[in-house]
């Protein structure tokens, strides 16, 4: 049973957790003198047991990137290049000489990304398939890091918390939710929040817009929340 010091914890953690501000907005200082126009996604780090999180993650950043106004070299055509060169792990890729990336795919920068979380997880009462991904913008021109930062989504946030069913009905109700997620592969559209939440110019500490953008030179979310 819970006792009343047990409770007010409880109900303190509770207050703190829905008072948590947001991250520091950025200061995008050398990323607007750097005013970058294109850009290559390397091959990700993927620090997870999912052998197809790389892929997933990698082709889902296009878009975000492409409709914050930025040019993104194909990634099927990167990829292929690194490979004709003998680069076919993404550890190796991402030790290559930012000069020479430059002078291979005359692009201004380099996403370098690294997966952190991918995949579908039972715990006991609950299943969620969730992605955590880290990136980094450098400048191909001179090695410097223009924007850096890390997002994370998952598939209980679209879940519902209704337990009606009680402790048997919410133990179904998690392993239903693993092997839909599981045999889906729902892991690919919550790598498309996720990027989107990382990257998108409309996102709180994403991109600035790029030359292709309409809102090329306005300021981003978190700009505007200064």
């Amino acid at each position: 049973m819970f006792n009343l010091k047990s409770i007010t914890t409880i109900a303190l953690i509770t207050l703190l957790a829905g008072c948590v501000s947001p991250p520091p907005p950025h200061d995008y200082t050398a990323f607007k003198q750097a005013d970058p126009h294109s850009i290559i996604i390397l091959p990700p780090l993927n620090n997870t047991p999912e052998i197809i999180a790389s892929s997933s993650v990698m082709t889902q950043m296009v878009a975000p990137i492409a409709e914050s106004g930025f040019y993104v070299f194909p990634v099927a055509v990167v990829e292929q290049t690194f490979k004709g060169n003998g680069l076919t792990v993404a550890s190796d890729v991402h030790k290559v000489p930012v000069k020479k990336l430059h002078d291979i795919f005359g692009a201004d920068t380099a996403l370098y990304i690294t997966i952190e979380e991918y995949g579908t997880n039972y715990v006991v009462i609950s299943s969620e398939t969730a992605v955590t991904v880290s990136a980094s913008l450098v400048d191909l021109r001179t090695g410097d890091v223009l924007w850096k930062d890390k997002a994370r989504a998952s598939s209980a946030e679209q879940q519902s918390n209704n337990s009606g069913g009680g402790l048997i009905g919410m133990l179904v109700v998690a392993a239903i939710n693993q092997i839909a997620e599981t045999v889906t592969d729902k892991g690919f559209e919550i790598a498309a929040i996720a990027s989107t939440r990382l990257l998108s110019s409309d996102a709180y500490n994403g991109l600035l817009h790029g030359p292709r953008s309409p809102n090329y030179g306005k300021p981003v979310v978190s700009e505007k929340k200064q």
